[in-house]
């Protein structure tokens, strides 16, 4: 099992702009055959370290990964993560 976690803080962190974002991400669950596990989640300690969203997704193998990177709907919300993002952070670990 690979898991893949991003951590996501925008450019404007306002509730409505971090929910907005929150739904994109989310709106990927059960549309890529090859995503598992699809967790979306708002930080709610909303420190100046804090990030303001955090995906984490799971995946059989890192061919099934790689294919969830290249999926037409998973690259939509790369573009509109991209236009609202200040910085990203990802790690991908193999695991039970």
């Amino acid at each position: 099992m690979i898991t893949h976690i991003v951590l996501f803080k925008l450019v404007d962190r306002s509730p409505e702009n971090i929910e907005k974002a929150r739904a994109v991400l989310a709106s990927l669950a059960g549309k890529i055959p090859q995503l598992r596990h699809l967790e979306v989640g708002a930080d709610v300690l909303r420190t100046e370290r804090s990030y303001d969203l955090a995906l984490v997704a799971k995946f059989d193998s890192l061919d099934d990964l790689n294919a969830y990177q290249i999926h037409p709907l998973h690259q939509e919300v790369v573009k509109y993560m991209m236009s609202v993002r200040e910085s990203a952070v990802a790690v991908d670990y193999e695991g039970s």
